[in-house]
């Protein structure tokens, strides 16, 4: 196992991932090489303070999802990338980055076998979702440290998803998100992009504060996460410590299981019905083309109406629906920020400008 080392109280096993010089400046002048050899060692965390070193910038990524390579992606890191699991659909990413992850080599369609992740050739694994049941972590035989260590792949998290489940307190912002993008921007020598990235992704927020922050919790509509594609038998919810808790509360809403200590949580739809949402976010994960989304969001619409627990809810009755897909809202990454204006705009008309 990686020796568990800390720099002082503020080794932060929660928050984004962790970086530091111990004993240095931390500055990104240290951080960042361009002959691929850091001035000084950039460390990391898991989820439980275990730290892993790189004393030089990484040269062969994989992922665990498109979130995470679509991260590494807008940071410029494109060319250390060499495979993925969940891999985007053509023409699901923005124009400039969608031929960059065509050309990024499909380790498998959902979570990547432990045997294929361990010959990917990788001196690095970005894990987005070591801690979430059903999607990575606990899905599939994952390779033990000790196996990854064998392998010569360094495995790291993106912490603000990974490790939510553990967290103390709910996600009320986006800091940890922006943590991580930090964190990787240090890790592949791209700092500057990371600050760029990051700038955005507070200015987007800031806007949406200033013009729906103030709204008084009792004008705040409640807001339900309706994460389709984890069944419907018994809804999966968002709860207080899911970056998706964050996003919604930023956007002038009321998470409806705000209530929930944790990052995911299966309920009733009596529990549901019980909070009768005044809007409900179709959740469903990319399928590979905005005419398979479009198919997909009619599917969960439908079902919520047609149901006979759900079509009298004040949402369903209301027509009260957004269609967003669930990685930009549950998942780590600058589309956080845009999932935060979206919301915005369509709970409280007039008060966000338009894109």
């Amino acid at each position: 196992m990686r020796s568990r080392v800390w720099c002082g109280a503020a080794a932060a096993v929660l928050g984004g991932l962790f970086v530091a010089g111990c004993g240095g400046t931390g500055s990104d002048s240290a951080d960042e090489s361009a002959a691929g050899a850091a001035a000084e060692p950039v460390s990391v965390t898991d989820c439980m303070g275990a730290r892993t070193t790189f004393s030089t910038t990484p040269e062969k990524i994989v992922t665990s999802n498109a979130s995470s390579l679509e991260l590494l992606l807008r940071l410029g890191a494109g060319d250390k990338m060499i495979g993925t699991g969940f891999p985007p659909g053509k023409g699901t990413l923005p124009a400039e980055l969608d031929a960059q992850a065509q050309k990024v080599t499909v380790l498998s369609d959902t979570v990547i076998p432990k045997e294929k992740l361990l010959g990917s050739g990788a001196d690095v694994y970005i894990d987005t979702f070591a801690s979430m049941e059903g999607m990575g972590g606990g899905m599939g035989d994952a390779p033990t440290e000790e196996e990854f260590k064998a392998a010569g792949i360094k495995h790291i998290y993106l912490k603000s998803t990974a490790c939510a489940a553990q967290g103390k307190n709910p996600v009320t912002d986006l800091a940890a998100v922006e943590d991580d993008v930090t964190s990787l921007g240090k890790i592949t020598g791209t700092s500057a992009e990371a600050r760029k990235l990051v700038a955005e992704m507070k200015d987007k927020v800031d806007a949406v504060q200033e013009a729906v922050g103030d709204t008084p919790e009792s004008r705040r509509p409640t807001y339900f996460f309706f994460d389709y594609d984890a069944g419907t038998k018994q809804p999966t919810v968002v709860c207080n410590r899911q970056i998706a808790n964050a996003v919604i509360t930023l956007a002038g809403a009321r998470n409806a299981f705000a209530d929930c200590d944790g990052d995911f949580k299966q309920v009733g739809w009596e529990d549901v019905i019980a909070k009768n949402p005044d809007w409900i976010q179709l959740g469903v994960r990319d399928r590979g083309s905005a005419e398979a989304n479009d198919k997909a969001f009619d599917e969960a619409e439908k079902w919520l109406k047609g149901n006979a627990a759900t079509k009298g809810l004040a949402a369903v009755e209301e027509g009260h629906f957004l269609r967003i897909g669930s990685e930009q809202t549950t998942i780590a990454g600058v589309e956080n920020a845009d999932t935060v204006e979206e919301i915005a705009r369509t709970l409280h008309p007039g008060k966000v400008d338009q894109p």
